[in-house]
């Protein structure tokens, strides 16, 4: 294996690693923050489903990622090496400064850079939504486009139902409302496992492709053993600048309402997951929580600075990575 495919799957990890960073954290901010579990029970959750994600529900999102980019073999390794460098300098920029962004995004806007650098507008897959399914950058910026507005959506009529349900309570309600956090947790890392890690499976896959190490898209499963490890080890290095984002800076979540985010999320990306619809957790978490205090009708308790930040940093992510990507392409051309 030459030096630049090492390096470039290296990344492909590292990206990995700083997704965990953001998105793995998001699967368990609510169960944490309304202190139904503890840190360790919530790492130790989101990494046995983080694990079975990938594995169970297949690699619809990995095809998609990896097809979006068209390079010579020769050139994969500078494009899609520097697509992931660009992504995983913007991951670290925006978990520094606590900020959910979405590392599909970062990915898709440094792919597409260095690809254009690379091959023009020929070298890039620029698709749209075909046969029900998402392909190249326009499918995939319209998947991650429509999850947040359904994540929020879900989120409030979740909320809603709950608070029906809850109006003859007594304090019995806690205790189921605190199992069905941690199942909702539960399934929100499965389903981000089954999205997220599928990102890095697919430019990895992509690369030992254009390196001849395997002959179809279909990715070992050594890889994608390796991609969840890598996103649950970024959730247990850092991910509790993110966690404080979502569970106590954008709205103060209670119990019933860190279960109504977490359940909605999970839905909206396990659904996206089966038509390899490539999502961003944070930005479904994110908007989650924002439709929870909507669905509260407590508007103006949620911390709109907060939501206008995210938004920001949602905003600037595709030319940012773009453009690092531009430069560092062409750092690793006379690098090499």
């Amino acid at each position: 294996m030459d030096a630049g495919l090492v390096v470039a799957v290296a990344l492909a990890v590292a990206f990995a690693v700083t997704n965990g960073l953001h998105d793995a954290a998001n699967a368990i901010a609510a169960l944490v923050a309304t202190r139904a579990a503890t840190p360790l029970q919530a790492i130790v959750l989101a990494s046995a489903f983080n694990l079975l994600g990938p594995l169970l529900i297949g690699a619809a999102v990995a095809n998609t990622i990896g097809a979006i980019v068209h390079v010579p073999p020769s050139a994969a390794d500078q494009v899609i090496g520097a697509g992931l460098a660009a992504a995983v300098t913007w991951n670290l920029v925006a978990w520094s400064r606590g900020l959910p962004s979405s590392s599909g995004q970062a990915l898709v806007g440094g792919l597409v850079g260095a690809a254009l650098v690379e091959g023009g507008v020929d070298a890039v897959n620029w698709g749209g939504w075909q046969g029900g399914h998402p392909a190249g950058v326009f499918g995939t910026l319209i998947s991650l486009a429509i999850s947040p507005p359904l994540g929020a959506l879900a989120a409030l009529l979740v909320i809603r139902l709950l608070r029906r349900l809850a109006r003859r309570a007594t304090r019995r309600w806690k205790t189921p409302v605190r199992g069905g956090q941690w199942a909702a947790a539960a399934a929100l890392a499965f389903s981000h496992g089954a999205n997220d890690a599928q990102k890095a499976v697919g430019v990895i896959t992509a690369l030992l492709l254009a390196g001849g190490k395997i002959t179809t898209l279909s990715a070992p499963t050594w890889v994608t053993i390796l991609c969840a490890a890598a996103l649950t080890v970024g959730t247990a290095l850092g991910g509790w600048r993110i966690i404080r984002t979502v569970g106590r800076r954008i709205y103060r979540i209670q119990s019933a309402e860190g279960l109504a985010s977490t359940a909605a999320s999970a839905a909206v990306i396990f659904s996206a997951s089966l038509v390899g619809a490539p999502t961003s957790t944070s930005q479904v978490v994110a908007s989650s929580v924002v439709g929870v205090g909507g669905g509260r009708r407590r508007w103006r308790h949620v911390h709109w600075e907060v939501v206008r930040q995210i938004g920001a940093a949602w905003l600037v992510t595709l030319p940012i990575t773009a453009a690092l990507a531009v430069i560092i392409y062409e750092l690793w051309g006379w690098l090499t």
